[in-house]
């Protein structure tokens, strides 16, 4: 799209099956780069990520073209073969369906960065639940509470 410029920033939350704690320090990194080749070879850039043992957080500068369902589809589905392959877990993995999507401004990125660059302090003292409600309530999101940890 020629003359056609954005900057379009999307906070992307997701967990692991049930919220089970599968995602081991020991691999962390390693998956966070192959998480980042996914976003790349999709046209992305990847601003910013970080998990702690049952949730990732990404952080992206998205395209104007950029489906945000079919990216982390694709994240997810891609991220749970390279893990199952790499056999470094006893149990399947799975991310759980769907995810939290939340846009912010250029002048919230170095806040956002910092938050999601800090995940392991600041789940000492809140859960994801209550981090992933808070999120849908800051950001007016409808939900039912029933079906949002399904």
């Amino acid at each position: 799209m020629a003359n056609t410029y954005s900057k379009i920033y999307i906070h992307i939350v997701f967990s692991v099956m049930a919220r089970s704690n599968l995602i081991n320090k020991n691999f962390r990194e390693e998956l966070h780069k192959y998480i980042s080749g996914i976003i790349k070879r999709r046209g992305q850039k990847l601003l910013t990520i970080n998990s702690v043992s049952d949730h990732i957080h990404l952080l992206c500068n998205t395209q104007p073209d950029c489906n945000i369902s079919d990216l982390v589809r694709d994240v997810k589905s891609y991220s749970t073969k390279f893990i199952n392959n790499k056999r470094w877990l006893n149990v399947k993995f799975y991310w759980q369906r769907g995810f939290g999507a939340f846009s912010y401004s250029q002048s919230q990125v170095d806040t956002i960065i910092h938050y999601i660059q800090n995940q392991e302090k600041h789940h000492k003292t809140k859960s994801y639940r209550t981090e992933y409600l808070e999120f849908l309530k800051k950001f007016e999101i409808e939900f039912d509470p029933r079906y949002v940890f399904d």
